[in-house]
């Protein structure tokens, strides 16, 4: 079996076995708002209470709620997504982080045969747990119901052909009404209920335009799981589920080829990383890892410039717009991002990092603030969600991300725009005829709204440090007092710590 390795971001790295026991079950539910991100991280609590060894994972291309996971387990939660990647892809990316855990849990996203276009099971959750073969529990939530769940969760049973739904939890149901509802439903539908989650008295996640807070901005956070958790030991089937992740098949499929760089030293990528740039995937950062880069993290919220052995900048996304006073006044950064782009430092911006390069950025209140200048223009809020979702990008010139006419799988998902959104890439919806132009392209620059999975266009992130390390090489030399001469770090390591300090 394959040793782990990293206990900062729970990726195994060296050899994954190429098929195993992965004990693993999903949690999905009939449509968002169900409470699966509330059940999911309290089911981890209580069972990382108990002393079990866990790993945790998210269907579909979301940032915020494995940080919700990850505020529980201590460890970075893993996306899987069946747009992005294919089949063996998936079943590998499950199977390396949960190597060595005793039980894995994947919480599903939206509503369970919710897909593509709205109207397809293509990348839905449903997708997910075919494709490796888990056991689903589906989460009804019950509240101005009763008896009507039979034939809601009935309808979801047979519909799915694979019959891949075993069980059911229940939530917000009464202690009194919950012995003759799962009496009924066991009786009616070929599922067992594990239990059910009472009222709560208050809620447990806040929200806002781009979904849940993150876990930091949430008052006693760790309280509320723990509460959440001895609520579950009592109300909920422990035992039970975990039994039933027990019963999943042994996760085999082949493994993606990995060819690293071949220079003598890592490719160091400086990764801008804090409260207004945190959308990052941890495969991500652990493929540039495993492809020979050295990431660095640093703040633009608190450093005064951008770590000057860098040979690479990545600006992921994030809400920039919440912090765009204190980005604004750290004027040192702003120059220093500008003048190293602007002296050919290979950088890739997504969304909010894209966001912070323009000349000005409007907050929440309507008021521009000062930005970095790398690129014209000004980024601005709108009333609703711009180009969501996902897309296939396709480079109409060459860039740091490969030749043109490459493709890529990625997504959009913002309510700010920009008077600038270049037009180097087309973007072309999966479903219906809609298309546009995106990304601005310099060079050694490229910057845009979209969201990109390393893993869906390996190739591509190889590329990317490819450039970088050609970028070192026609350096005269490092220089002196940089973090060349520090330990080494891994990104999301140091960003665990900082976080929990």
């Amino acid at each position: 079996m394959a040793e782990r390795i990293s206990e900062g971001d729970g990726i195994v790295r060296g050899a994954v076995p190429a098929e195993g026991q992965v004990p693993r079950i999903l949690l999905a539910a009939a449509g968002s708002g169900s409470g699966k991100t509330m059940l999911t991280c309290g089911l981890l609590m209580a069972w990382k209470l108990r002393g079990r060894r866990l790993a945790a994972f998210k269907c579909g291309p979301d940032y915020i709620d494995t940080m919700f996971h990850r505020s529980v387990l201590g460890l970075e939660s893993g996306n899987l997504d069946s747009f992005f990647t294919d089949r063996d892809t998936l079943r590998y990316l499950l199977r390396r982080r949960a190597v060595g855990a005793d039980l894995s849990v994947i919480e599903g996203v939206m509503g369970y045969f919710d897909g593509l276009g709205g109207i397809s099971r293509r990348a839905s959750t449903s997708e997910v747990a075919v494709w490796t073969e888990t056991p689903v529990v589906l989460i009804v939530n019950c509240r101005g119901m009763s008896g009507s769940v039979v034939p809601l969760i009935r309808g979801f049973v047979e519909y799915e052909k694979e019959r891949q739904i075993k069980g059911v939890i229940l939530n917000q149901v009464s202690p009194m009404l919950y012995k003759p509802l799962k009496e009924l439903i066991e009786k009616e539908v070929p599922v067992r209920v594990y239990g059910y989650v009472p009222v709560l008295a208050e809620g447990l996640f806040e929200s806002r335009h781009l979904g849940l807070k993150r876990p930091e901005e949430i008052r006693d956070l760790r309280e509320r799981l723990e509460k959440l958790a001895q609520i579950l030991e009592e109300t909920v089937e422990l035992d039970g589920l975990a039994a039933l992740a027990k019963t999943a098949p042994p996760l085999g499929g082949g493994a993606p080829k990995l060819s690293p760089l071949l220079g003598k030293r890592p490719v160091k990528v400086a990764v801008a990383r804090d409260e207004a740039f945190d959308f990052y995937y941890g495969d991500n950062l652990a493929l540039l890892e495993e492809l020979g880069a050295e990431l660095v993290p640093f703040s633009p919220l608190r450093d005064a410039a951008v770590p000057e052995d860098a040979c690479g900048l990545l600006f992921g996304g994030g809400y920039p717009e919440i912090y765009a006073r204190e980005l604004a006044e750290n004027v040192p950064m702003r120059e220093s991002v500008k003048s190293v782009i602007e002296s050919g430092l290979p950088c890739l911006a997504e969304c909010g990092g894209f966001l912070y390069l323009h000349q000005t950025l409007e907050d929440e209140g309507g008021k521009s603030w000062p930005m970095a200048g790398v690129l014209p223009g000004r980024a601005f809020r709108t009333s609703k969600l711009s180009r969501f979702g996902y897309v296939t990008l396709t480079a109409g010139e060459d860039s740091i991300l490969g030749k043109a006419g490459s493709s890529f799988p990625a997504h959009e998902f913002h309510y700010w725009d920009s008077t600038e959104n270049g037009d180097a890439f087309l973007a072309q919806k999966p479903t219906g005829k809609r298309s546009w132009r995106c990304m601005v392209n310099r060079g050694n620059l490229l910057a845009g709204f979209p969201h990109f999975y390393y893993y869906g266009n390996i190739e591509a992130a190889k590329q990317f440090l490819s450039v970088c390390e050609q970028y070192r090489e026609q350096q005269p030399q490092e220089r002196s007092g940089s973090f060349s001469e520090r330990e080494p770090r891994r990104c999301r390591q140091e960003w665990r710590v900082e976080r929990e300090n």
